[in-house]
């Protein structure tokens, strides 16, 4: 079993107490599942090199673990990223996702609900580990007569407060898939700002592009970020394909017209928005993964999951070029914007585009 530090598990029961002195039953209940939830996963999880040397371990997990060392390595010495022990050990949580988030969202509204949390910050989804829950809340938000979309959640980060794990969830990802996750994941350690999502991912996947790249190079896997850039872009054309419905469906419901009117509109540019996806993965050759998603209700709370978060990428891209592509230093400067109120940040980022 992977060994937790008693400080570890001190830290998170106080912060967890001090948590459930501020919030109603309901709150103490959530905040009791998340707490089971992730210990479970603490106390389940092994270590990889005990699993590498036991000789009745799969062969093709041995091979990937071997895989994900390396990855790791190059993530700690080539990137500058904090890799500690995280990913250095396993866990099956015998399940298709780790967690399962709830989105909701009013039914003329494309503005989501939010939860504010102590680590994270405010949100828009409730996460759950178990199924049953995150659908028995979305039930209760459905009879409110909100939007409600659930979905699940295959990796997460621990910020640090754990050191994080591979599992089941992840494992089967191509090791390009994974080498990106591991980089983005690990980046979150670096600099994770509560409540400011945007600038939290558009950093990470600069530092998961850039890594990516240099990780590809190093291993003459030059092809592989040809391939991953025009997964990347399909990726994009889905966003802008949803942002544009987003914001058709946000100018209907600031509309006079009556709610009647409003709910069979509402209808028609949901089947116009799947159409549309139709004639998109026709160009594309394929559905690019997201028929899956399509097959939803595509109601306000589901196209409120898909934001362009990657809004600030080209201004950190520029400023890791002004690094002269030195990752320290680009850490150290986006650290010291990080200590910026939101306004702030952002006028200083594109102050130095």
């Amino acid at each position: 079993m992977k060994t937790v530090t008693k400080l570890q598990i001190t830290k998170f029961f106080f912060f967890l107490f001090c948590s459930m002195l501020l919030f109603s039953c309901e709150a103490i209940g959530y905040y009791t599942q998340a707490a089971q939830g992730q210990l479970s996963i603490v106390f389940s999880r092994k270590n990889v090199d005990t699993l590498i040397a036991t000789e009745s371990f799969p062969q093709d997990l041995k091979e990937k673990f071997s895989e994900i060392k390396l990855i790791k390595e190059f993530a700690g010495t080539q990137l500058a990223l904090p890799v500690g022990n995280n990913y250095s050990s396993y866990v099956d949580v015998k399940r298709n996702y780790m967690v399962w988030n709830v989105f909701a969202a009013p039914e003329f509204s494309m503005e989501p609900f939010t939860w504010c949390y102590p680590i994270a910050g405010c949100v828009s989804y409730r996460g759950y580990f178990s199924k049953e829950h995150a659908l028995r809340y979305a039930k209760k938000l459905e009879d409110r007569g909100l939007d409600v979309y659930t979905g699940g959640v295959s990796a997460y980060s621990t910020l640090g407060w754990f050191d994080d794990s591979l599992t089941n969830t992840i494992i089967n990802r191509s090791n390009t898939q994974l080498a990106r996750l591991i980089f983005h994941e690990l980046a979150h350690q670096v600099v994770y700002i509560p409540g400011d999502t945007t600038f939290n991912e558009s950093f990470a996947t600069v530092v998961e592009l850039e890594g990516l790249r240099r990780w590809s190079e190093s291993s003459g896997q030059g092809d592989v970020v040809g391939n991953e850039l025009a997964g990347q872009l399909q990726r994009q054309q889905f966003v802008d394909l949803v942002t544009e419905y987003r914001d058709r469906l946000n100018t209907l419901y600031q509309s006079d017209i009556p709610d009647s009117l409003k709910r069979i509109e509402k209808d028609e540019l949901q089947l116009s928005l799947r159409q549309e996806f139709l004639l998109l993965a026709e160009e594309w050759g394929s559905s690019g993964g997201y028929d899956s998603w399509f097959s939803g209700s595509l109601n306000n709370a589901q196209l409120s999951t898909v934001t362009s978060y990657n809004d600030l990428v080209p201004y950190f891209e520029n400023l890791l070029a002004q690094s002269n592509g030195d990752l320290e230093t680009f850490y150290s400067q986006v650290l010291n914007l990080a200590k910026l109120d939101e306004a702030q940040r952002i006028e200083k980022l594109r102050q130095s585009f």
